[in-house]
């Protein structure tokens, strides 16, 4: 087997999903260097949670349509970062729960893309026709 292919409600949800993946990286990245600023006691930590929400918001756009409940993590995510008080650690913790739910969820929503949508091609490589 070369490779799944997938019917074409398939391949936009992949799409989607490639994107996606590439986003929750951003976001790793973006609460990793949240983190490393935490650890040095920096004071001005508000661009680190706008960053993570100027990443976040159009991935809620992106999943809304097909992926409802993973576009709900999201933004329950930029939701409780933005909440006014609480610490930095706590805020660092919720970025890092958040991102990690994402991956997880983005993977089972692969699998199950893939499963849903695979085209099953019969017969070898040569014309399909009897004489």
């Amino acid at each position: 087997m070369a490779g799944i292919k997938l019917d074409g409600t398939g391949q936009v949800k992949m799409a989607t999903l490639e994107e996606a993946q590439s986003a929750a990286a951003a976001l790793n990245a973006q609460a990793e260097r949240f983190g490393l600023a935490v650890k040095a006691n920096a004071k001005n930590n508000a661009t680190y949670i706008s960053s993570y929400k100027r990443i976040a918001t159009p991935l809620v756009g992106k999943l809304k349509g097909q992926f409802g409940l993973i576009s709900d993590l999201v933004s329950t995510s930029i939701l409780t970062i933005s909440r006014p008080g609480g610490g930095d650690v706590v805020k660092l913790r919720v970025m890092r729960e958040a991102v990690a739910q994402l991956k997880v969820q983005l993977e089972i929503a692969i699998s199950q893309t893939k499963a849903k949508h695979a085209k099953h091609e019969e017969g070898g490589s040569g014309p399909s026709g009897d004489t």
